[in-house]
């Protein structure tokens, strides 16, 4: 029985020197980026080129398929961002997994933020038409006022500026603002009476 799993067992590679570029970075993406940092584009660009791949791999694994190449744009832009931080002496891939780690983690707190709630399969709207009517008849009645009066109702009684705020936007007196929204308010309630009982 041992033997069947021994013929199993991965023979590791021949090994690599400690701190070679075999051991700590496979894929060569240290030199790219050291190459990046010092102001070369053609290597930095190809070293975004091939991290892409790897983070759609990773992203996948971890979020939701909608949300895997945002993930993958924000941990790029941010690899773009901190660039200057990472330090040739170090190795790249811990580095990178890093970024990619917390993109991931800011990633989650967002989603448990917006939370999409189920929606039923069939939606009302509200209907406007009582609203649009009454804003039409507003108009229609603010209208037979005399401008003065009109604009201080409309200033106090609708945007809900102080009767001082109103005087002061008029250039009317604060007694006039009063005396104004009295009676422009008082010719309303006539004519409101007044179509009431002609219905």
């Amino acid at each position: 029985m041992f033997a069947a799993f021994a013929s199993l067992a991965v023979v590791p590679p021949p090994e690599s020197p400690p701190g070679t570029a075999a051991d700590t970075d496979p894929h060569g993406w240290a030199a790219l980026m050291a190459a990046a940092q010092a102001g070369e584009a053609a290597p930095y660009r190809r070293l975004l080129a091939e991290l892409r791949p790897w983070l759609l791999r990773y992203f996948a694994r971890r979020l939701p398929p909608s949300a895997v190449e945002d993930a993958v744009q924000d941990t790029l832009v941010a690899i773009h961002a901190k660039r200057h931080t990472w330090d040739p002496a170090r190795p790249f891939g811990p580095w990178l997994a890093g970024i990619a780690r917390y993109k991931w983690i800011d990633r989650l707190r967002n989603a448990g933020r917006h939370a999409a709630d189920v929606l039923p399969d069939t939606l009302s709207t509200p209907d406007h038409e009582t609203a649009v009517t009454s804003a039409a008849a507003l108009r229609g009645l603010m209208a037979t006022l005399k401008p003065a009066q009109a604009e201080v109702i409309r200033l106090v009684k609708i945007d809900g500026l102080s009767i001082e705020e109103a005087a002061a936007r008029t250039g009317q007196s604060v007694a006039l603002v009063k005396v104004n929204i009295h009676r422009g308010l008082g010719r309303l309630a006539r004519l409101v009476e007044g179509n009431s009982d002609d219905a």
